[in-house]
């Protein structure tokens, strides 16, 4: 499939989205949404691809936010509509199976702080800007910003940012919870590569079972959550990637994980 406002590429079982809207600061207006949609559609479908990385074209930006000049028009019924949207499609991107890292390579404002946090590992460059700036333009956050941004980093924390529109360097970031890691500029490719490096040599299923289990646990009760834990740690007792996994460490040797 073809796409007027990404660029895919494939290496290594890895499959890299990038915005491909530099001249807008890689802005998210709907066409980019959908697009997105299809190709989170082809990574679910698709067993070559292993994991996931989303980045954005040029050095100023990851997604500076939603296009303004489409908010502008939108009515009350055709926002909410669209809120939903992007949300549905970032609730997909965040319950991939597979590891979705955001390499976030300068600003990660508006819908792309909440396109950043729908995935399940942020890397920040050292020029990295985070923020929900939407108070200042008369609206909350639309694609789950609200939502995300306490579960991860706190309620109090969260309310102060997104109240005050204010914006988040990528070493406070770092420092509240929103980034994992941040490096220099240059070194994010490598530093990336590494984290997929050391996720990609564990078991496969394991890693979609921790990905289920985190991202489904959260919207659950405890009890239930743990009930849902149980069951996947059995499914996985019952995989030839246990029975490798543990015969491995028991012969003191790297373990040889098959993914079919």
């Amino acid at each position: 499939m073809s796409f007027e406002n990404l660029k895919i590429a494939d290496a290594g079982g890895i499959r890299t989205i990038t915005i491909n809207r530099p001249e807008k600061l890689n802005a998210l207006n709907a066409a980019t949404v959908a697009e997105l949609d299809a190709a989170i559609a082809d990574i679910a479908g698709d067993d070559a691809v292993n994991a996931v990385v989303i980045t954005g074209a040029g050095e100023k930006a990851f997604v500076a936010g939603a296009d303004i000049s489409e908010l502008a028009a939108l009515g009350p019924v055709e926002a909410k509509e669209f809120a939903l949207r992007g949300q549905a499609v970032f609730r997909r991107l965040e319950r991939l199976t597979k590891p979705v890292i955001a390499a976030v390579n300068g600003y990660a404002l508006g819908g792309g702080c909440e396109l950043a946090m729908a995935c399940h590992i942020r890397v920040a460059a050292s020029n990295a800007v985070f923020g929900q700036p939407e108070v200042k333009l008369g609206l909350i956050p639309g694609y789950g910003g609200t939502q995300r941004l306490p579960r991860l980093i706190g309620r109090g924390r969260a309310l102060e940012i997104l109240l005050t529109g204010r914006n988040v360097s990528a070493d406070e970031a770092l420092g509240i919870g929103l980034a994992n890691v941040v490096c220099e500029p240059a070194e994010l490719e490598e530093v990336v590569g590494g984290i997929l490096k050391a996720v990609l040599a564990n078991g496969p299923l394991a890693v979609g079972h921790c990905l289920e289990a985190v991202n489904s646990g959260m919207d659950m009760g405890l009890e239930d959550a743990c009930l849902l834990e149980a069951t996947l740690f059995g499914v996985g007792a019952a995989s030839e990637q246990m029975r490798e996994g543990t015969r491995a460490f028991l012969e003191r040797r790297k373990p040889e994980f098959r993914r079919s």
